[in-house]
């Protein structure tokens, strides 16, 4: 599984979008680990969120996207970044495989584990994805927290990587401390 030509190609210009316009302000880089595979999870707060990402780690990473952007010509473009389409109506196994061999290749997944945008402000409960392809294949989960508004030049825009985590409980305990943790750094961020 290389990393897409695509991908490569577009990761400096959205940086370089993001810097110029959002000035985002990017705390905990160190967090993300320079190699190996790692699952990057976060609240989600919008659908510029992916980019951001994108722009905060010269890796590649390999996001689970609703399968509608593959959706007409779109799908030329997305199947070029090396995402993972998932059926968010239903439990998506086929997501959730694809995105365990790219861990065991040594990759690094995206994943929102609210499913959604927060369309209220306020977090949504998490679906155990991330937690479960973490322990599945011994990866260590690192989270993200954004706060702030997308908005042109204004510098409210921050996303804080946090110190990796090793899931070992039960899934649904995992998912809820992973909750938690992002949850504590967002009232703090705030």
């Amino acid at each position: 599984m290389k990393d897409a030509i695509l991908y490569k190609i577009l990761r400096p210009l959205i940086t370089g979008f993001y810097k110029l316009f959002f000035r985002p302000n990017i705390i905990g880089t160190e967090n993300i680990p320079i190699s190996g595979r790692a699952v990057l999870a976060g609240n989600h707060t919008s659908n510029f969120d992916a980019p951001l990402l994108i722009s905060s780690t010269k890796r590649n990473v390999h996001f689970l996207a609703k399968k509608e952007l593959w959706n007409g010509p779109k799908k030329i473009i997305f199947a070029n970044l090396g995402l993972i389409p998932v059926d968010r109506k239903s439990k998506d196994g086929n997501a959730l495989i694809m995105a365990e061999r790219y861990l065991k290749k040594e990759k690094l997944i995206g994943i929102f584990p609210e499913g959604t945008t927060e369309k209220s402000g306020e977090m949504l409960k998490f679906k155990k994805g991330a937690v479960k392809m973490a322990i599945d294949t011994n990866s260590p989960i690192v989270p993200f927290v954004i706060v702030g508004k997308y908005k042109i030049f204004s510098k409210d825009l921050t996303i804080k990587f946090l110190k990796p985590i090793t899931c070992n409980g039960s899934i649904l305990e995992e998912t809820e401390r992973l909750m938690n943790i992002i949850k504590k750094e967002r009232e703090n961020l705030k």
